[in-house]
Parts: structure tokens; C-alpha cells; sequence
């Protein structure tokens, strides 16, 4: 199979098993698994063939494992990344002090305002390293990377998990946790300060919504405007 061939059966996957099932008339249960032979039966039904050697290399070969079998091999599901509602499974479990989202420039004061939200996806995806953040940021324009205060959300009672493909998973992180880094050479000065910790906790009582504050390092966080 070729690479163009990979991209293509890996994007009908995508539909199939995260947004749109009903499409090729697939029914996941509650934790988005789908037998292997009722997914190939519906896809060549549907005019859209696929043998079991084919899904074999897209599950192996996608660039960011998206997809996994269980241990039997008769099922599969995405590891992450889903509109339909569905209960992955995944241990609650302790983040690094800093995660990293990638999006695009536009959408900075969007996020300015309203932190991050899973939108139609089932979580928000955050990565564990600025390159992998940077690469998602690239898909939908010019890149930016937020970090977020991963550990200062666990402490203030918000649920982490991680996808066996190193995909980390919050419901949401509000404005206060998450600073903005603007040029590549403030984000390495910056990030070796000890990282955005000055912004006050968004879960307490009385905060009203975020603003912008640059600093000379080309690091905006998004504070309390009663204090900041």
C-alpha cells in the first residue's frame, strides 16, 4: 500500500469509527469498539472495499497510531479523537507540570477568551512536548503553542488521562491555566523560567474572565482581569 492509499483508508477510518458509523451502518458500543469483520462486511457494502490487510497496515503504519485492535484482534476503535459519545476506558491518571495544545494563529483570541474546549471532539487533546504541539498547530495554519499548567489543573481537581499513543485527555482547560508562547526563542527562555505559573486559579470564586498580558519574552497569559 502506498502512501497516498495509507492517508486516504486512514481518513475513511477516521469518519467510520470517530464521527459517523451510521454512514456504512456501523453500531460502536459504549467504548467505540467495532468488530473487524462487521466493519469490512459494511465497508464493501457501502462501495468502499477494504480487506483486513489493508486495516492491518493502516492500524500499524499511521503516523500518530491512531487506531488499536484489542487483544483478540477481532475489534477495533480510535484511540482518541471522537464526536460520538463513548467512554474510552482510560485510568485517570497524573500530568507533567506542562502540556502543550498546537492551533492556529487565528484562533488565539478565541481561546484568549474562553480557554480550551473539546469543541466535537470527546476531550481536549493536549501533547506532552512542544514539536509534537507545533506539528498539530501546523495543520490548520500558521502555528501557535499554548502551554498548559497541567499540574496546577490536577491539583485544583481536574481528571487527566493518557491514550496508549501518548495523547493526553482533559474535558476542558479554562483561560487562567494556559499561557501563550509568541516567537520561537522566547518560548525556550521562558519555558526554562518555570513556566506559567503567576496566572491565578480560574476555579476560584469570583474570576470573571481573561485577558491578555504580554511580557517581554513574547509570553502572554491569560489572567483574572480583577488582578492582573
Amino acid at each position: 500500500m502506498n502512501d497516498r492509499d495509507l492517508v486516504r483508508l486512514s481518513k475513511q477510518l477516521a469518519t467510520w469509527l470517530r464521527h459517523h458509523p451510521q454512514r456504512i451502518g456501523l453500531q460502536p458500543d459504549g467504548a467505540g469498539w467495532v468488530p473487524v469483520e462487521i466493519l469490512l462486511r459494511q465497508a464493501n457494502a457501502a462501495g468502499s472495499p477494504l480487506s483486513r490487510a489493508e486495516l492491518d497496515a493502516v492500524v500499524a503504519r499511521n503516523n500518530k497510531q491512531r487506531y488499536e485492535f484489542d487483544e483478540s484482534g477481532t475489534a477495533i476503535r480510535a484511540r482518541q479523537g471522537h464526536s460520538i459519545p463513548v467512554e474510552l476506558g482510560y485510568a485517570p491518571v497524573e500530568p507533567p507540570r506542562l502540556l502543550y495544545h498546537g492551533t492556529a494563529e487565528h484562533l488565539v483570541e478565541v481561546i484568549g477568551a474562553e480557554g480550551l474546549l473539546p469543541m466535537r471532539r470527546h476531550a481536549v487533546h493536549l501533547s506532552a512536548d512542544r514539536e509534537t504541539a507545533r506539528a498539530v498547530g501546523a495543520r490548520h495554519g500558521v502555528p501557535v503553542i499554548f502551554e498548559v499548567a497541567a499540574d496546577r489543573m490536577y491539583r485544583a481537581g481536574h481528571m487527566f488521562h493518557r491514550t496508549d499513543n501518548g495523547v493526553w485527555l482533559v474535558d476542558a482547560v479554562p483561560p487562567g491555566y494556559l499561557s501563550l508562547r509568541t516567537r520561537a526563542g522566547a518560548q525556550e527562555r521562558a519555558g526554562s523560567s518555570g513556566g506559567p505559573s503567576s496566572a491565578p486559579d480560574p476555579d476560584a470564586s469570583g474570576y470573571s474572565g481573561p485577558r491578555v498580558v504580554p511580557d517581554t519574552l513574547g509570553h502572554t497569559e491569560f489572567t483574572d482581569p480583577a488582578t492582573g
